[in-house]
This record gives C-alpha cells, sequence and structure tokens, in this order.
C-alpha cells in the first residue's frame, strides 16, 4: 500500500478552520477511494501561496528527505503553490526524494498532456494570486475614498459607527488631556497617573508611556494621516486643534519625546547614585509658572516615594565637579606628573612602529631576492620560470615600497615637553566638560556631600581612586520687594577633598 502526507493552507484571518477541514476531508477521501495510506498531515493556517516562507511547508519538504512516504496529497495545486517558480523548484525537491505531488480535487493523468494540464493550472494560479492582489489594493484604494473603516487597530479615542470611524467623546476627553498637560510641561508620568485617577485605561491598564508617545506624534488627531506618499483626511474625525498638536510637538523637540532635553547636555548623565537607597540619579525638567525652564538631578527611587534625598539644581551640581577637577588638576605636582607620563609613553614603540618595522624587514629580503635572481639570470640561468619570479618580486617591491611611505605617514607626531604643557593648560582652562566625561567614573551623592570615583587615580594618589568634596547650602533673607516676597540668596559653600589630601576650599 502507497503512503502520503496531507498539505493543507489557507490564506488570511478571514478564512476559518472549516476551510482546513474541508480540504483534510477531501483529501481523506481521496486517499481512501485510491487505496493510499494517510500518515500525518502538515497545516499552515493564514499564510500565503505567493512565497515559501512557510513554517510546516518547509518541514513537509524537508521530512520528505527521509522517504517515508509516496505522496504529497493537497486538495488543489494552489495548496501548494501559487508561485510558478518556487512551485517547479519545490516539486523538483520532492521528486529528488522519491515523492509525488497529488491533487484531490484536480484529476491530472501521469503523461505527457498531464505535464501541460499541470502546468497550465500552476500558471493560472499565479495569475489568480496577482489579480486577487489588485482587486484587493483597489478595493482598498476605493475605501479609503470613499472614508469607510479598513479593519485593522483603531487609535485610542475612536470607535466604530456604521462602518466609519468617528469620535468616542468619552476616550476623547483622555486625548485632549493629554495634549493639554503635555504643553504645560507635565511629565509624561505624572498624566499616566492622572489618566488613571480620572478613570481612562488602556485596555485596561494603565496607559504605557511609548503609547501616550506616539499618541503625542500621530497626525491622524488632526483629521488626516499619510499611506504612502497618499494623504488621506477623510478617514479620521479631528480630535485636537492644530496650535495645541504644535505646541506638544515643541515640547517633544525640547524633550526628545519627553525623555531628554535635545538642546541641554547633561554633563553627568549616567554617572550618578543615590547614596542613600543605590536608584540612579536622573536627569529631571521643570517649569515654572512664569514659564522659566529649571533643570535638577533627581533620584529615580522618589517616583515611587521610596527615597527622600533632595533634588539639586543641575546648574550647581555640575559647577561643583567642574571646580573640584580643575583645583586638583592644576596643581604643579600633578601637572608635571600627568605631562612626564605622557612623554614617556609617547617614546614607547608603538604598534605603528612595529608593522613599519616588518614592512622595511620584509623588503630588504626581497632586494636579497631580486638581487640573487639577477646574478643567476646573468650567468646564463634564464626560463619562464625565472622571468615570472622575477616579475612578481618587482612587483611586492612596488607594493612594500609604497606602503613604507604610508606608514610613515601615519607615525605620530613626536610633541615637546612645552607643547603638552600647553596642550594641558588649555584642556583644564577651556575643555574641562569633557575632561569630566573622560575622567570621572561614577558620583554617590548624598544631600550634605557627593563621593566623586575617577576612571583611574590621579598620580601619587591612595589605592582608592576617590575624591569627596563637601557642600552647604543656606539661605539668606534679604530686604523686601516692593509687593512682594522677601528677596532669599543662596550661599553655597564647597569644601573638597580628593584622594585623601588636604582639605581645599573651591
Amino acid at each position: 500500500m502507497k503512503t502520503a502526507v496531507i498539505y493543507a493552507r489557507y490564506s488570511s484571518d478571514n478564512q476559518t478552520e472549516q476551510s482546513i477541514e474541508g480540504q483534510l476531508h477531501v483529501c481523506q477521501e481521496y486517499a481512501k477511494s485510491h487505496n493510499i495510506l494517510i500518515l500525518d498531515s502538515y497545516i499552515d493556517r493564514a499564510m500565503t501561496g505567493t512565497n515559501d516562507n512557510r513554517p510546516d511547508f518547509k518541514r513537509m519538504l524537508k521530512d520528505s528527505a527521509k522517504k517515508r512516504w509516496d505522496y504529497v496529497l493537497v486538495y488543489k495545486l494552489d495548496r501548494f503553490s501559487r508561485n510558478k517558480y518556487e512551485a517547479t523548484i519545490h516539486k523538483h525537491t520532492l521528486k529528488q526524494n522519491g515523492v509525488k505531488l497529488l491533487s484531490a480535487m484536480e484529476n491530472i493523468p501521469d503523461t505527457p498532456e498531464g505535464i501541460i494540464l499541470e502546468s497550465l493550472l500552476e500558471g493560472m494560479n499565479q495569475y489568480y494570486s496577482a489579480e486577487l492582489a489588485q482587486k484587493v489594493k483597489r478595493g482598498m484604494r476605493e475605501m479609503r475614498r470613499k472614508g469607510l473603516y479598513q479593519g485593522g487597530g483603531l487609535l485610542y479615542g475612536y470607535k466604530i459607527a456604521d462602518h466609519r470611524i468617528v469620535v468616542d467623546e468619552e476616550k476623547a476627553e483622555a486625548v485632549r488631556f493629554l495634549f493639554t498637560e503635555y504643553t504645560k510641561g507635565t511629565s509624561i508620568q505624572t498624566i499616566a497617573r492622572e489618566l488613571i485617577q480620572k478613570g481612562f485605561t488602556f485596555k485596561g491598564r494603565c496607559f504605557p508611556r511609548n503609547t501616550l508617545y506616539m499618541m503625542l506624534n500621530n497626525t491622524k488627531y488632526l483629521g488626516y494621516y499619510y499611506y504612502h506618499e497618499e494623504r488621506i483626511d477623510n478617514m479620521y474625525p479631528r480630535i485636537i486643534s492644530n496650535e495645541l498638536f504644535d505646541k506638544a510637538q515643541a515640547v517633544c523637540r525640547i524633550n526628545k519625546s519627553g525623555k531628554r532635553s535635545v538642546q541641554t547636555h547633561y554633563l553627568l548623565r549616567k554617572k550618578l547614585t543615590c547614596g542613600y537607597c543605590g536608584m540612579p540619579i536622573a536627569s529631571e525638567t521643570g517649569t515654572c509658572k512664569n514659564g522659566v525652564v529649571k533643570r535638577y538631578y533627581k533620584c529615580t527611587g522618589r517616583r515611587n516615594h521610596t527615597c527622600t534625598k533632595a533634588n539639586i539644581r543641575k546648574e550647581e551640581l555640575e559647577g561643583m565637579i567642574v571646580r573640584l577637577l580643575q583645583t586638583e588638576l592644576s596643581k604643579e605636582e600633578i601637572m608635571d606628573q600627568i605631562v612626564n607620563a605622557v612623554m614617556k609613553l609617547q617614546n614607547q614603540p608603538t604598534e605603528s612602529d612595529m608593522a613599519l618595522g616588518r614592512l622595511i624587514r620584509e623588503n630588504s629580503e626581497v632586494e636579497k631576492s631580486l638581487s640573487n635572481l639577477l646574478r643567476a639570470m646573468e650567468q646564463g640561468v634564464f626560463s619562464e620560470t625565472t622571468l615570472a619570479r622575477l616579475q612578481e618580486l618587482e612587483k611586492r617591491q612596488k607594493e612594500l615600497e609604497q606602503a613604507i611611505v604610508e606608514q610613515r605617514a601615519k607615525q605620530d607626531v613626536q610633541l615637546d615637553e612645552a607643547t603638552i604643557r600647553s596642550y594641558y593648560h588649555a584642556a583644564v582652562r577651556e575643555h574641562l566638560p569633557s575632561m569630566v566625561f573622560l575622567l570621572v567614573k561614577k558620583i554617590i551623592l548624598y544631600d550634605d556631600r557627593a563621593e566623586v570615583y575617577l576612571q583611574s587615580p590621579l598620580p601619587n594618589s591612595p589605592d582608592e581612586d576617590r575624591g569627596c568634596f563637601l557642600f552647604t547650602r543656606k539661605e539668606t533673607i534679604g530686604q523686601k520687594r516692593k509687593g512682594g516676597a522677601p528677596l532669599r540668596r543662596r550661599v553655597v559653600t564647597v569644601n573638597c577633598y580628593l584622594s585623601g589630601k588636604q582639605k581645599n576650599s573651591i
């Protein structure tokens, strides 16, 4: 008795398991009437037949190499493939494995006429698939022209009525609240919490932050969107005014999608850790009632109320760290040792020097080989082999000479001590932010002190590569403004310690 497996497939989610059941039933009846034993079945659900990127189809082809069955039985040939070129390749694979493809609904005889019929059916299937794709695209384009709902995911704030997208007024209030609060400077985390308090949820849970960012950038709330290069403006009703949307976009640009200011560089970003709870300290931006933007470093543990560490102004903390390093790096003894270390490092052989040495040695060997070969030719030893070798050596000598010139051009220029000192002074005076970025490894921050850990210890420093500085903040009340509150002046006193050395004041 011959054996077979069934391959079944349907194309889209609009079809159901009944399609598979129908194919299996017809194939089983065919096998029963032809005395064929069905051993297994391979099924791909919601998979197109225009390509072979189908899991069970690939598994079926792979299993055919085991030669455990004689036939692959399909309902129709279009279930196997709608691509004539790929169908030919995969049928050839089955044939090499001793397996034949059978169609339960298409009586294809095993004759030359049957080959023509099968080829004709495969061509018709590919034509049908291409024509169907055109019809679907044409139908979708017509639905867009009429403003009808095309299926798929629906943007928050809308609902379906009579095959059209309409505003869901209850959810639209959440959308307007999001845009309004965000333009006021309210953080996305705060907006998400307030939406929950107002009874608004996203799929039964709190709004994810990424979802809120996507909503802020979605032009469908303005009543239009783009499909490829076509503007569709009759599908989604407007919820947000152009003015409000533009304000939200401006805030997004400033905050870089609300996460961090694009125009503001946080010098100590990803270097700060809270000394109380161990959580990272991140950048934070707030807007006063008068519109003034203030920037802070804030412990992330305060978001879930697990830490009470006070915020510190960005300019204040960064200024302290910069002055701390500037004071230490400006000391003559530290500068002398760093300059001497650079001079010593500059005089050490580098990989570039070693590469140049290898090229020079190889060039000397090539010259020696050329001399020996020319001497032999002068003595009468001449053949096609010696001529080929001569040409090879001459070519290699030209390549090496070019490489030596290039390598020498790549070598670093040797700097004298005065030039290095000049560069050092300029770096300490003008490029301190860059040096902070390169030198500071991490900072553990408390309310009254900070521990600054360096990437490597400064010369003559103890093994523990850290410095500490203490700072206190005092407020004094000055004269009252006319009709206003007392004028407050903040006095910051910073006492610095670095690598266990004596106390300095900045």
